[in-house]
């Protein structure tokens, strides 16, 4: 696999619900604080977006793609001077996976999802991303286009299977919001996601991620990428936040500690499959890394999955 969907398979996003709403006239809706990712797209009409902690609403449009990513409450409205109703009541009386609506709709409808990360390093992705990722790139609309009109027919018109296939369509939609976002060219910008974008740290990214337990050196790396080691190192800083040897160790950790909270391999088995001679040396990189040995991490988990197995 690639970078980003190996983080999205660690992150395990799961589409809790997806549906639609629909509005006309003046309306107003606020929704309250929720978990995990919000993935939306508007398919006709306009509206605004004003959210807790951001000080400039945003204008939606037709087509427009956002991603709500820090939990925070937030209101979308036709008019923002319009008092707002609370989304528990707007939405209490659509079916879960159908429409809600407000006024009788027949202006507006936005369709989406919200995700829940099952992985523990939500902060892998969510950490990199702001309140709100407002994705608008006309040039790129046509790959979205068939999504939200699938979503749309989807959602309206109920048949066998419809829950199945928005869930996979919400998923489509979430990866795609993510490419363009990852994809706009915009100056500063550091972080994993970011820097798979460029052509040459992409690359770097993608060596690591298909063969972690190699023993990488920074020459063989930047060789690879055709690039001389000491720009090469600096680049890769730069871009990602880190240096190449940190990423790999980092990298590495995060598949470690998904293989002891998932599987029943033992710690050696885990670290020799990770590129590590030694367990004493595995230990000390993972509790570096994750700030717990490998087997207080291992008992952790076991005991965080018994207390959710609890009625």
């Amino acid at each position: 696999m690639d970078p980003l969907s190996d983080i999205l398979a660690l992150l395990k996003p799961l589409s809790y619900v997806s549906a639609g709403f629909e509005a006309g006239g003046d309306w107003s809706v606020q929704f309250p604080s929720y978990e995990g990712i919000k993935c939306n797209a508007v398919i006709s009409g306009q509206c605004w977006l004003a959210m807790e902690g951001v000080s400039d609403p945003v204008r939606l449009e037709t087509g427009d793609c956002f991603l709500l990513t820090k939990g925070r409450p937030f209101r979308l409205a036709s008019d923002l001077s319009v008092p707002p109703v609370d989304a528990t009541l707007v939405f209490q009386p659509a079916k879960r996976g159908g429409i809600a609506r407000c006024n009788g709709g027949g202006e507006f409808f936005l369709a989406g999802s919200r995700f829940t990360l099952i992985g523990h390093h939500a902060d892998i992705l969510l950490g990199l991303l702001p309140p709100i990722v407002h994705i608008r790139n006309e040039g790129d609309q046509a790959s979205l286009r068939w999504l939200l009109e699938r979503m749309r027919q989807e959602l309206r018109d109920t048949q066998p299977g419809s829950s199945l296939v928005a869930e996979h369509l919400a998923h489509l939609m979430l990866v795609q919001a993510l490419r363009l976002y990852l994809g706009e060219a915009v100056e500063g910008r550091v972080g994993w996601l970011f820097a798979l974008a460029d052509k040459q740290m992409g690359k770097a990214i993608n060596h690591i991620h298909a063969d972690p337990a190699r023993r990488w050196t920074l020459q063989e790396l930047a060789r690879n990428v055709g690039m001389s080691r000491t720009t090469f190192a600096l680049r890769f800083k730069e871009t990602v936040g880190l240096t190449p040897m940190d990423y790999l160790t980092r990298w590495r950790m995060l598949l470690a500690s998904e293989r002891l909270a998932r599987s029943s391999e033992s710690i050696p088995a885990i670290a020799s499959a990770l590129g590590y001679e030694s367990e004493s040396a595995f230990g000390a990189a993972f509790k570096r890394v994750m700030g717990l040995s490998p087997r207080h991490f291992s008992r952790h988990r076991r005991e965080e999955a018994a207390d959710h197995s609890l009625p």
